[in-house]
């Protein structure tokens, strides 16, 4: 006997199913996602603070970017410490509820060597003990997984563990096949807002800048600019190689004061003290301060022993050379030196060789002979 569907039972009816949902299914939805004038919202824990500004809530997610050893995961590592203390590590400030006090550290990238290396260092940096485990920290080593497993084992965890506060996720990157992809950019960060509203826990991410500028890496990158509460950015000092920065590279609440940490004896992180980001002196000189004459100068004097030089002995050459006209910088800052070096047609290269351009020698080489 046929069945008219136009007669069917509301019952059966609400089984249909729209857009891909049910009537029943979109209406729990509904309820959920409904704003009323009526309704009262509580301001979310404010639980980790840099200086008094706030980089992190329950319900929200950060992230922590930077180049290659540029110090980023000591930096988390006090981050944690300060979440397992619940106190103040290096500017660093937690204040988690006494039901959400343990911290769940998901590393992507290391060895289990190495991660254990970095669970001891958050400890001594907790001042906790190193020879027990600690409750309140879970640290997982996710390394030999696909995307795709580490994916569901973070969301399983989350699912099944009790109290969970804070979550580092050192590679956010790892949890996604193609970095520029857009399609699993976005899903990779509806998950952070869906984990850390579901379970109303801070979530905190670790993603590399690009090398060749301060941009965050690919597509994820960009997305974690446009939807994260704070992206802090952490910096190897021009001034010092042994010293790292770190600042606010979006966030928002009010930006807090920049600070900087060196790595000590203990091989821990420390503040350092009175660190002045604005130093400027005779041996501090900034690229544009200097002029075409001490540029000039300095490239005779890296080019007086040897006419055409291979990169490595270039770059040593331009760092002794320049540092003798009180520009006293570090190999990353003199390879930045020398692109512009090139640009500007002070330097040319041939057959992976260097020179100085012509005009120069002719430039130095025309000017009347001084008075002694």
């Amino acid at each position: 006997m046929e069945t008219n569907n136009t007669n069917m039972a509301p019952a059966a009816k609400e089984e249909i199913r729209e857009h891909g949902l049910t009537k029943s299914e979109f209406g729990v939805i509904w309820q959920s996602i409904r704003l009323k004038a009526t309704d009262e919202y509580t301001v979310p824990p404010e639980i980790l603070q840099v200086n008094g500004c706030t980089i992190g809530t329950l319900g929200n997610f950060s992230a922590s970017t930077g180049k290659a050893k540029s110090k980023k995961t000591f930096n988390v590592s006090a981050i944690v410490a300060a979440a397992l203390s619940n106190s103040e590590v290096l500017r660093y400030t937690a204040a988690f509820p006494d039901d959400k006090r343990k911290v769940l550290y998901i590393d992507t990238e290391q060895s289990k060597y190495h991660c254990q290396k970095v669970m001891k260092r958050i400890l001594r940096l907790a001042g906790l003990p190193t020879d027990q485990d600690c409750p309140n920290l879970i640290f997982v080593a996710l390394r030999e997984q696909s995307p795709e497993q580490r994916r569901t084992i973070i969301d399983y965890m989350l699912y099944k563990m009790k109290g969970i506060g804070l979550v580092v996720i050192d590679g956010i990157r790892d949890l996604m096949y193609d970095i520029n992809n857009p399609t699993e950019s976005t899903e990779i960060i509806n998950l952070l807002m869906q984990w850390s509203s579901q379970y109303n826990l801070h979530i905190h991410t670790v993603l590399h800048l690009n090398k060749g500028d301060d941009n965050t890496r690919g597509h994820i990158g960009t997305e974690l600019n446009n939807k994260a509460e704070a992206v802090l950015q952490v910096t190897k000092s021009q001034m010092d190689a042994n010293i790292s920065e770190v600042k606010a590279m979006h966030i928002r609440d009010k930006e807090f004061e920049p600070f900087a940490f060196r790595i000590n004896a203990d091989s821990l992180p420390e503040l350092v003290a009175n660190y002045d980001f604005d130093k400027k002196d005779s041996k501090r000189l900034s690229l544009t301060e200097l002029s075409e004459a001490e540029h000039k100068k300095a490239l005779l004097k890296a080019f007086a022993d040897c006419e055409s030089q291979g990169y490595n002995q270039l770059l040593s050459s331009l760092i002794d050379a320049y540092a003798s006209i009180g520009y006293s910088r570090g190999r990353n800052t003199i390879v930045a030196l020398n692109k512009w070096l090139m640009t500007n047609g002070y330097i040319v290269k041939t057959d992976k060789k260097y020179s100085l351009a012509q005009g120069v020698y002719m430039e130095e080489q025309s000017k009347p002979d001084e008075e002694e």
